[in-house]
């Protein structure tokens, strides 16, 4: 299914450097990437723009990325968007938190493969967007 729509993606992460690289690997496959370096505004413009998808990370400035998902999942106009968690934390005990306790979407640990991070994306965004299509009819 060919989207003619432009997915627009916030990307919660402290260090300038990997959303820089992050944003350049999506923004040349076809998505819209706003990069925030801390956790307080991260939360803030994810409720107030309502993103299509959002990568965190979780060891971040101001409010970690597990109290920002948290209150994302808690808040009615932003439970249903799409959270990849992209981080350093790489221990088994980690992946287990965050996928099958957690539920995040997915879980992508540094240092990353920029495939792994389109797969990852494009497999998400595809499953929620028949759920939601499934939803509306």
């Amino acid at each position: 299914m060919v989207k003619s729509k432009i997915n627009h993606i916030i990307y919660v992460e402290d260090d300038p450097e990997i959303i820089d690289l992050v944003s350049l690997i999506l923004g040349k496959n076809g998505y819209e990437v706003t990069g925030v370096y801390n956790g307080r505004e991260g939360l803030q413009r994810i409720i107030d723009e309502k993103p299509d998808l959002v990568l965190l990370d979780l060891m971040i400035p101001d409010l970690d990325g597990w109290e920002i998902y948290r209150q994302l999942k808690t808040h009615e106009s932003t439970c249903d968007i799409p959270v990849i968690i992209i981080t350093a934390k790489s221990q088994p005990i980690d992946q287990v938190i965050g996928i099958h306790i957690a539920k995040v979407d997915a879980y992508i640990c540094k240092p990353f493969h920029p495939q792994e991070i389109l797969d990852n994306i494009q497999k998400v965004l595809e499953i929620h967007n028949s759920v939601t299509e499934s939803s509306q009819n």
